[in-house]
């Protein structure tokens, strides 16, 4: 990436006004045997009365990032009935809209006729645009930033669009 390209840390941090983010998969790379994903299939769920056991460093970025004025904005677009790795990511939502985070969730039926870019992306002040790529099995295989105007624009497009007919965290139904 030459050195004229922010990275995702100098966006968010330099981020003015709104941070919006689109995910568009059905599962990403986890550890079936160890960590919090395999924790959450053997039954253990977070505590909403323990902040402390919360995914960090996220979400203190996220509280700050809210702090300054930013507006942060995440929207899923899901298959139903729901795959595990979405029940796993549902149930703890309630962290990221504890930070302050608005998350809704849209099911893919009612996506169809909304035109997707190809990756999950972050976009910044509706300028930045950070691609996420990953490979088939949901393992990261890279970003991408770009200020390219036609992309920030349908990144912008698509988020506005998904977001308009999502339904909130707090009123999704897993299905």
């Amino acid at each position: 990436m030459p050195s004229n390209v922010p990275t995702f840390d100098e966006l968010i941090s330099r981020c003015r006004y709104s941070a919006v983010h689109l995910e568009m998969r059905d599962s990403y790379a986890v550890d079936y045997e160890k960590g919090p994903f395999a924790e959450w299939r053997a039954g253990v769920r977070l505590d909403p009365a323990d902040r402390a056991s919360w995914w960090r460093p996220w979400l203190d970025l996220m509280s700050a990032t809210v702090a300054r004025g930013v507006t942060v904005r995440r929207a899923r677009i899901v298959s139903e009935p729901v795959s595990e790795y979405i029940r796993y990511e549902h149930s703890a939502t309630f962290t990221n809209v504890a930070a302050g985070e608005q998350v809704r969730w849209l099911a893919r039926r009612n996506a169809s006729d909304i035109a997707l870019p190809g990756n999950d992306f972050w976009l910044f002040d509706d300028q930045w645009v950070h691609w996420n790529h990953f490979a088939g099995d949901g393992t990261s295989t890279g970003e991408e930033i770009s200020d390219d105007p036609r992309a920030a624009e349908l990144c912008a497009e698509a988020f506005e669009m998904t977001w308009s007919r999502a339904v909130p965290h707090d009123q999704y139904k897993i299905h």
